[in-house]
């Protein structure tokens, strides 16, 4: 054989030894990882010859498959539509899974190792196969007064059991229908993809978990804990409460809201602080209690920079980097880098209903098999204990009062004592502030924890977040009574 075809020869056993090796890496070593796939249509066209399972509140299927008469056997189906599409989201032989439907995909398509002896049996028996259930702890009544709340407006509800983490509501607005993306109508569904992609915010996106915004002056109850838990401070400490404040080893001035006085002598308990959120207050009272108890406080809370699985991912929390006094000044008032995702700003809420321990949140409360047979039942953990008791029991009081008679009097309740707080958080420029409230009821005896965020919503948290909260802590505790 002469030179050049011996190259040629070698080059084609190259080609095709690399052509035999990348087979095998593909169908051994990523195989799992291209099935797992939210967008391998051949892996979505294949369980639609099963019947998927459904994810079910209230003993009410939100999402569900039927039979028809066309090439794919099943159209999936969501009754309530975009009243819980956040959480369910969509499954799509176009454009794949998302939420729920993605998280919990094993289940929902009969795939999960402990439906194995289901399996077999379908196969014995001639049975059609079929996919187990999800059941949400989501409360139907709960949820519809978040959505109810939100409408209108860009933002997010979550309403946690502070006894044990479960996630009684979780909305986002701007919403939309996950049955146009599951349809089995390829150009509507692509049209209507291009409607989502062209909105201003995104509908799809799931505002609860999935990013974090600056939260004003709910922060400042972590900067209470941190307070408190050092026996320093108590609710009646009197603290500095200037009108102005020039940030230390700088020039830059800190107001309070609207250029407004905490007290004639520029000095106020603590509880009146927190009670009318005086922003100069506790920019200079979270530099007295120090960078390293702030964080440590924070990071109690579960702002650690991480995000959890409840099974849905969700983007971390944290106070950011703090370089400097005057940074930990701007910090300490919920500005600067801090930033919380609403469910983190629930669980400070629930922490503190839950005489001081935080349970881990969970969405999912059972996994069904499909003859109902539960696979899976969620047990709650405790995810932290940021405060003692005794600290809880203080930053309820001061709660109640930001409720009672502060800047929180729109979420309050007939006959039922509010725990709350509100927050104003600046964004940039020209552009209108995030409003947020936090709180908790009854007071004392907690069966809800809340958090609501409106981003770019302008106004206050105390005029435009505070009364959403209500009417969502509201409708809970009568259905409690029903």
């Amino acid at each position: 054989m002469n030179a050049p075809l011996r190259r040629v020869a070698i080059s084609v056993l190259v080609l095709f030894t690399l052509l035999i090796v990348n087979v095998n890496y593909i169908q051994v070593v990523r195989s799992e990882e291209l099935r797992g796939d939210a967008g391998n249509r051949r892996v979505i066209i294949e369980e639609y010859e099963r019947q998927r399972g459904s994810i079910v509140v209230d003993g009410t299927e939100v999402a569900l498959s039927t039979e028809t008469d066309g090439d794919l056997t099943f159209l999936r189906q969501y009754p309530a539509g975009p009243l819980y599409a956040a959480v369910t989201g969509y499954y799509s032989y176009l454009y794949g899974a998302s939420g729920i439907e993605r998280a919990e995909n094993d289940v929902l398509t009969g795939d999960d190792a402990r439906l194995f002896t289901q399996r077999l049996s379908d196969i014995l028996t001639g049975r059609n196969p079929s996919g187990g259930d999800v059941v949400l702890t989501l409360d139907a009544e709960v949820q519809e007064a978040a959505m109810a709340g939100l409408e209108g407006v860009t933002g997010a509800v979550v309403a946690l059991d502070p006894d044990n983490g479960a996630i009684l509501a979780m909305a986002s607005t701007p919403t939309y229908d996950p049955n146009l993306l599951s349809s089995h109508d390829s150009a509507a569904i692509r049209d209507y993809a291009a409607e989502l992609e062209a909105a201003d915010r995104d509908p799809r996106l799931n505002r609860a978990i999935s990013d974090n915004y600056p939260p004003g002056s709910v922060f400042k109850v972590v900067v209470s804990a941190a307070a408190l838990a050092s026996g320093d401070y108590t609710p009646d400490t009197v603290i500095p409460a200037p009108d102005l404040l020039t940030l230390p080893g700088t020039s830059t001035t800190l107001e309070n809201f609207g250029g407004s006085r905490c007290a004639a002598g520029e000095a106020q308990p603590l509880i009146d602080a927190l009670t009318i959120s005086c922003n100069t207050a506790f920019a200079l009272l979270g530099i007295e209690v120090g960078e390293d108890a702030l964080r440590e406080m924070a990071e109690a809370f579960g702002m650690d920079g991480e995000g959890l699985e409840i099974p849905l991912e969700t983007a971390g929390s944290s106070i950011g980097d703090i370089e400097s006094d005057a940074a930990l000044g701007q910090s300490s008032i919920g500005q600067r880098d801090v930033r919380m995702t609403p469910l983190q700003a629930a669980m400070v809420a629930a922490a503190v209903a839950n005489d001081g321990t935080l349970m881990t949140p969970y969405l999912v409360d059972q996994l069904r098999a499909p003859d109902l047979t539960v696979l899976e039942q969620t047990n709650p953990e405790e995810f932290s204990q940021p405060v003692s008791p005794e600290v809880a029991a203080q930053l309820t009081e001061m709660m109640v009062s930001v409720v009672a008679e502060g800047s929180g009097r729109a979420a309050r309740i007939p006959g039922i004592e509010v725990a709350g707080k509100t927050g104003t958080a600046q964004v940039s420029e020209d552009v209108a502030d995030h409003t947020w409230f936090i709180g908790f009821a009854p007071a004392d005896d907690p069966q809800i924890a809340v958090a609501v965020f409106v981003a770019n919503g302008g106004g206050t948290g105390g005029d435009v977040s505070a009364p959403i909260a209500r009417s969502v802590m509201q409708a809970y505790l009568e259905g409690q009574g029903d």
